[in-house]
């Protein structure tokens, strides 16, 4: 039984040594792929139809503004402003009638002057893999700007390009790093699951019928 236990044991601490080493590699691979296509400086982002907002709730668990939210909205509202894009795809979950992250982000672009015909809604973009993978399927784009925090960009582009997607990352302003510090330590295992999809060839959960940016 004790021998048993020992070979269980050395199986289990190998387990976690690989996965560490797994998760150290998708991160540092993620970075290095993605680093020259994103950027905090609006003149280092090509001119492009249309950009992806990813989406997040407009609110924190105690009530308060997620800074994630407003900072994210702000970033879009320049990059549009620039003129460097001219639609906005706003992707996010709406997996409860009681919360609606691309409709929030609507209503923030709108009070900030975005017009409203400039804006499409993907209610389906539950993971940033749907998202990105749902832009080209769904709404026909080969060619993106990605607008996020930069830690979440990195993953953002990097998936798009593995599907096809000529993508940029428009790094909206992060939050100070003790707020962020749950956000920043979840991303580690998100950047390992990216390539763990990709290599499952993991697809969006929901389909849809094609909408048409101009």
């Amino acid at each position: 039984m004790k021998k048993i236990i020992k070979i269980l044991f050395k199986f289990f601490l190998l387990l976690l040594v690989a996965g560490i080493i797994f998760i150290a590699w998708a991160n540092y691979s993620i970075k290095e792929n993605s680093d020259s296509y994103i950027s905090y400086n609006i003149a280092d982002i090509p001119e492009t139809k249309t950009a992806l907002l990813l989406g997040t709730s407009k609110n924190l668990n105690s009530g308060l503004p997620n800074a994630y939210f407003y900072n994210r909205i702000q970033a879009a509202v320049d990059l549009y402003k620039s003129g460097k894009i001219e639609y906005i795809i706003v992707s996010g979950d709406n997996s409860r009638k009681s919360y609606n992250e691309p409709e929030d982000m609507l209503l923030t672009l709108v009070h900030y002057g975005i017009p409203h015909d400039r804006i499409f809604l993907d209610h389906a973009g539950f993971r940033t893999l749907d998202s990105v993978v749902r832009a080209k399927e769904i709404f026909g784009q080969t060619k993106l700007v990605i607008i996020s925090q930069k830690f979440h960009n990195e993953r953002a582009v990097f998936l798009a390009k593995k599907n096809g997607i000529d993508a940029f990352g428009y790094n909206a302003k992060d939050v100070n790093k003790y707020m962020g510090v749950k956000t920043n330590i979840r991303e580690y295992f998100a950047k390992a699951k990216a390539y763990y999809d990709l290599i499952l060839g993991v697809k969006p959960k929901f389909g849809g019928k094609k909408i048409l940016i101009p």
